[in-house]
């Protein structure tokens, strides 16, 4: 198991906050890819009623960050995962796409914020392909995430990395982002395949 840091936006206040899940995401990892020149300007859309080839789409670029963990690939039961919650609401999905090409995504939950009698949003996962890293394309995924959070009346944007992860750690500094001192992330397995995750 790989550790973790979690890190809050200043934004909204991050005093206070008391439940957070383990999650994991990856912005960049291999600092020695170069990357490639930039073909234009990276749009984010979230998918608010997406269509079936805008899932298969998604799902094909889920297959690789989930392949960065480890998993084996499985493209029609990640589609089939990504319909569900999507179109339960369960949490919300943006593409960053450069030329109509997806290049990256990040997906995220609504929580409720008890003690604040509101709402906040976690970043569940936030990827980008390897050879379109360090093009601003995570600060464009979370730039895009802010933006609709704060529209959705969110008291804050929470997150967790891994403490080695350097690229991204600094990705969410010099987005704004700070970490949460005094909590430690817990989790409870509940089948015997799902050690921590």
């Amino acid at each position: 198991m790989r550790p973790e840091c979690s890190l809050v936006s200043p934004h909204a206040g991050g005093a206070g906050l008391r439940n957070k899940l383990a999650i994991g995401y990856s912005v960049t990892r291999d600092a020695a890819i170069e990357p490639p020149a930039p073909r234009g300007p990276v749009s984010v859309r979230a998918l608010t009623a997406p269509t079936r080839r805008e899932i298969e789409e998604l799902a094909e670029i889920f297959e690789q960050y989930r392949a960065d963990y480890g998993q084996a690939p499985d493209a029609a039961r990640s589609a089939t995962w990504l319909e569900r919650n999507l179109k339960s609401s369960r949490f919300r999905a943006f593409v960053a796409a450069d030329q109509s090409q997806s290049i990256g995504f990040a997906i995220t939950m609504e929580v409720p914020a008890s003690l604040r009698l509101g709402h906040f949003w976690q970043i569940r996962d936030l990827f980008v392909l390897p050879h379109q890293r360090r093009l601003g394309v995570g600060r464009a995924l979370l730039d895009s995430l802010r933006t609709a959070a704060v529209a959705a009346g969110a008291v804050r944007l929470v997150l967790q990395t891994e403490n080695d992860n350097e690229p991204a750690l600094r990705l969410y500094a010099d987005s704004g982002y700070t970490p949460v001192e005094g909590y430690r992330s817990l989790t409870l397995p509940l089948s015997p395949d799902s050690p921590g995750s």
